[in-house]
């Protein structure tokens, strides 16, 4: 099932997660399929479950067009990155029509679970080091707009993202 994409300024992009327990349950695993539905039909490369107002810490990471088969990150941790840095344009579900370009750790090695609990190491100097960067921001409710280094598409349309402070 698609589910409907959250977008700023929804608080739940940038409240905390809770970690996810194992086995998974019936409901977890049921919201894995739904996010990779909804990942497919948004035409995206990652989706974190704050993105579909759940407070969970699992994403999804999609780049079959790279020839990387989609999983599922569960309680992902950046545990190394490199110094050397590289700027790519990013854009995110959450923010659609806007593209700035971005700043982040070249290379990383980061940790996750996969979905029988055990837990998998992957370090990456290209695409998957990208998605999973963003993806893990969006699980420390840190969003491209708090990393853009310049707005290249839809700087008009940041003033209806724009958080309300109360």
């Amino acid at each position: 099932m698609v589910l409907p994409i959250t977008k700023l300024p929804a608080a739940i992009l940038r409240r905390p997660v809770v970690d996810v327990t194992f086995p998974l349950s019936k409901d977890i695993r049921r919201l894995l399929k739904d996010m990779v539905d909804t990942v497919i039909k948004a035409d995206g490369i990652g989706l974190a479950a704050p993105q579909v107002s759940r407070n969970l810490n699992l994403a999804i990471i999609f780049l079959e067009h790279a020839g990387v088969p989609l999983f599922p990150i569960i309680n992902p941790v950046i545990v190394s990155s490199s110094k050397e840095t590289k700027v790519i344009e990013e854009g995110c579900l959450s923010l659609p029509g806007v593209f700035g370009k971005v700043t982040r750790p070249k290379k990383i090695t980061f940790e996750y679970f996969n979905l029988q609990g055990e837990k998998q190491t992957i370090t990456d100097d290209d695409w998957i080091a990208r998605v999973a960067q963003h993806e893990i921001d969006h699980l420390l409710a840190t969003l491209i707009v708090d990393k853009f280094d310049a707005v290249t598409q839809g700087a008009e349309l940041l003033p209806k993202y724009a958080e309300h402070k109360t």
